[in-house]
């Protein structure tokens, strides 16, 4: 921790030579993202800030930092027309792992609102003091739901797996008031005691955004901040909130019935993403990796995964559009499976934003992958 605050502290110093100079967004598979018109060469950039004299009405709008695709879409279905939405983390990037940049840091300052989920970004709060605004608004999307257990548990596949797995031992608050006190706060109560305990979070489960029915709190949370930020569009946020989310509850609607008495529970995850949406639609997910696509399996673990795969007769061993499907298609290839893409929505890839898929097209196609492998 100590070595990241001193890196972070040292991009914030770079960070500051850059302010004046640096292009700060572009657009990339479709997504603001930091850099990509500096990296271009174009001259007509998205700034942070806007003089009035440069751009009036651009200057108007609300200027909103997230971090990985989900934060990005969700903020930029909210902000609509009324705010500038940048993500940090560029499409096509696994963001277990990222860091940001100066000029990252540099934008980040400049934010009127920082969006992000929790637990994915272990970078954000040290970077959120380092580049210190006391006039920006913090929303840790996930903080109003109760996160459940996951990680190296997850990888017990024996008589766990065929009932209910490691990722069910703790269940999800799906029906929780929404609390969003600390969530809308300034940085100095966002970052505070009522945080995650930092020590626990290692072990947290933070994929909410795969649930359809959680991903509704996330979207409720960033309006709430988008309001407190900007008073005057308070309603324009509210109403789109209000049309995304119904968006969002005809998409758990169509897992709902779409899962609904299929032949099997049991499916085979590249890591351990999905394990809110297999709680909720009444599945038992069984992940190769862990939290985190990095955390490789063992080979005791390996050869347990064959087995419950071979005993359940699963055909079909999903693999993930950013990360390298090695593993996976070891195990498809040991059980005589075929492997198919099942998407964590971590972020977009090229292919994905040429065909025009946003999150609702993505979740639609995982529940059809889902139905199929699950029907076989």
């Amino acid at each position: 921790m100590k070595v990241m605050f001193s890196k972070i502290s040292l991009l914030l110093m770079a960070a500051m030579l850059l302010l004046s100079g640096c292009g700060a967004a572009g657009s990339t598979n479709g997504v603001n993202t930091v850099g990509a018109q500096a990296d271009s060469g174009s001259a007509a950039s998205s700034e942070p800030s806007v003089s009035p004299a440069a751009g009036e009405t651009e200057a108007k709008k609300l200027q909103v930092v997230t971090t990985f695709y989900p934060m990005y879409e969700f903020s930029k279905q909210v902000g609509g027309e009324y705010a500038d939405v940048t993500a940090l983390i560029p499409a096509g990037t696994e963001p277990h792992d990222w860091e940001p940049s100066a000029k990252d840091m540099a934008v980040l300052k400049e934010a009127d609102v920082f969006v992000y989920n929790g637990i994915v970004e272990g970078w954000a709060e040290q970077a959120l003091d380092s580049a210190a605004n006391e006039k920006r608004i913090v929303v840790e999307a996930s903080s109003s739901i109760e996160l459940a257990e996951g990680g190296e548990d997850e990888h017990s596949h024996g008589e766990e797996a065929h009932g209910a797995a490691s990722d069910a031992d703790a269940e999800a608050d799906t029906d929780a008031e929404h609390d969003y006190d600390h969530a809308a706060e300034h940085e100095e109560a966002a970052h505070g005691e009522e945080g995650h305990d930092h020590a626990h979070e290692h072990s947290l489960d933070p994929h909410v955004w795969l649930s359809p029915k959680l991903a509704q709190a996330e979207v409720a949370a960033i309006q709430e901040a988008f309001a407190k930020a900007d008073p005057a569009h308070a309603d324009n946020y509210k109403a789109n909130a209000d049309a995304y989310i119904t968006k969002l509850q005809e998409l758990d609607e169509a897992y709902k019935t779409g899962l609904a008495g299929v032949k099997r529970t049991e499916f085979v995850t590249q890591h351990a993403a999905f394990g809110y949406l297999a709680r909720e639609y009444g599945l038992t997910q069984v992940p190769i990796s862990g939290l985190s696509p990095d955390q490789e399996p063992s080979p005791e673990q390996m050869a347990e995964i064959v087995k419950l795969a071979k005993e359940q007769q699963i055909k079909t061993i999903f693999f993930e559009t950013l990360v390298d499907p090695k593993i996976a298609s070891t195990i498809a290839s040991e059980i005589g499976a075929k492997t198919a893409v099942l998407n964590p929505l971590e972020g977009l890839t090229e292919e994905e934003a040429a065909d025009g898929l946003d999150y609702i097209g993505v979740m639609k196609n995982n529940l059809e992958a889902l139905k199929l492998a699950l029907n076989e």
